[in-house]
């Protein structure tokens, strides 16, 4: 097998499910002529051989590959991250020449893109760490994209790149997020979003069936019709095919006959990690990955379920608890978000990364696992004030909170009440509470902090630092 004379517009190194369906995308799109490389032969005969419309250039020698490329040379990259994908940039970027470029679009860490990005400009070539969401059907379909990178390589992958995403409101779901590793950055804020919402939608169905007292066909009921709402989006609407669904072998919800045990790849644990050093609070993607670890403790759980005694009675709920728990899913949502866009806030700060918010919720309103009906308010909100300090200070979502305060207070009392985990709302309602409190008890840390280690502390009367002399005669002295 070895390549056409004709030329390829852009390639697709790593043909697993993902790099597949990506250059399958690519070549339905008029004008685009894909060559595609993977480090096994094998893989590349199939997929020619699977899909003989699509008109592949196919390489088994990475040096064909590069042969059969367009100048400026744009090759995808499509392989597991960290040393597996140093190695593919290295390859290619032996061959190409100045002014070509290469388009990370696993899962990288944007540590990392930001390393290869800075390696690759000071050999003359173009780097773009691009985050992709959608999964496999989003790969094939339609994802929506995040690309970083330089604006000259924009210039060229961008038209590319618009062809195969999602399109929302005709809009395609992709732009220029900004430098290095700005798109990867934001894609791992995604990915710790998502985190958040899918714990939150998991409260949900425990509180219906534990409290509510719902099997799983009427909790799927409620979802579904959740999803003709404000609440409507991809994961509420799989969430009710789910519950649905019945296991062949048992004839049970299978829900119920899957290990409570949540896997994870990491983006959410490096969102909590990076929104930690930039001193960002986001605790709501935190105990959803705090969750997610907490499942996979299944002999300390073991362990602690034999020293019960007694659980709580379940509370009875009250009228209206459906929307109850709808009002708090909403509300709980609405401070996933705000944090997780403040982390982008930060992250555009630190990394010297010009990022537009809306042009964000943007491109998740389609193709991606977190779309939904709620992002075109985080398109209005930003448009309205693009320096809002949160979203919790635009008018309509504090409207949204305020009005289902009252209901948000009642779940989160209901579930401890009965010994129903729920830490996604509670912990979302505490720092709800946090920013709406005149004063917080950090007045009082901070004295322990000068008590202590001498850290000083700020006055709310005067200017200055200050600190007692807590061993001395507890006089207070300016420093």
């Amino acid at each position: 097998m070895s390549p056409s004379v004709s030329r390829a517009n852009i390639g697709v190194s790593g043909l697993a499910v993902m790099g597949s369906n990506l250059a399958r995308n690519l070549a339905s799109r008029a004008g685009n002529t894909v060559a595609v490389y993977n480090r096994s032969p094998e893989r590349t005969r199939a997929l020619v051989e699977s899909h003989p419309e699509a008109g592949f250039v196919a390489s088994e020698r990475v040096e064909e590959f590069v042969d059969s490329l367009s100048k400026p040379r744009t090759a995808l990259i499509m392989v597991q991250a960290g040393a597996g994908t140093d190695a593919v940039i290295e390859q290619l970027a032996g061959l190409f020449e100045p002014g070509d470029i290469i388009v990370d679009g696993g899962n990288a860490n944007f540590h990392d893109t930001i390393r290869r990005e800075r390696e690759l400009r000071e050999r003359g070539l173009n780097f773009v760490g691009a985050g992709i969401s959608g999964g496999e059907e989003g790969a094939l379909n339609g994802p929506s994209i995040m690309p970083g990178g330089s604006a000259e390589a924009y210039a060229t992958l961008g038209p590319i790149l618009e062809s195969i995403a999602a399109v929302a409101e005709g809009e395609p779901c992709v732009t220029h997020v900004g430098t290095d590793g700005a798109g990867h950055f934001v894609k791992m804020i995604h990915n710790g979003i998502e985190y958040a919402d899918m714990q939150l939608i998991a409260e949900s169905y425990d509180l219906l069936r534990r409290v509510g007292g719902h099997d799983t066909d009427a909790i799927a009921d409620v979802f579904a019709a959740w999803n003709e709402g404000d609440l409507e989006s991809y994961l509420i609407e799989i969430t009710a095919e789910v519950l649905r669904e019945r296991d062949a072998a048992t004839g049970r919800p299978l829900v119920d006959v899957i290990v409570d045990e949540a896997g994870s790849k990491g983006t959410g644990v490096w969102t909590v990690q990076n929104a930690v050093g930039l001193g960002i609070p986001v605790s709501g993607i935190g105990e959803a990955v705090f969750a997610r670890a907490v499942s996979g403790k299944q002999d300390q759980r073991a362990a602690v379920q034999e020293t019960i005694e007694s659980r709580p009675d379940v509370a009875a709920p009250g009228e209206g608890f459906e929307d109850d728990v709808r009002a708090a899913l909403y509300a709980s949502k609405v401070v996933a978000y705000a944090q997780g866009f403040d982390a982008i806030i930060a992250g555009a700060h630190e990394y010297g990364w010009d990022i537009h918010l809306g042009n964000i919720a943007k491109i998740w309103r389609a193709g991606c696992i977190i779309r939904a009906r709620f992002l075109n308010r985080i398109v209005e909100a930003y448009a309205r004030h693009p320096g809002l300090p949160t979203l919790l200070a635009d008018p309509y979502f504090a409207a949204a909170v305020r009005d289902g305060e009252a209901a948000w207070r009642r779940i989160v009392s209901t579930a401890a009440l009965s010994g129903v985990p729920a830490s996604g709302f509670s912990s979302a309602l505490a720092y709800y509470d946090s920013l709406a409190a005149p004063r917080l008890p950090a007045a009082l840390i901070q004295a322990q902090r000068d008590f202590f280690g001498a850290h000083t502390y700020r006055r709310v009367d005067k200017d200055g630092s200050f600190h007692t002399l807590w061993s001395g005669d507890r006089s207070e002295v300016s420093r």
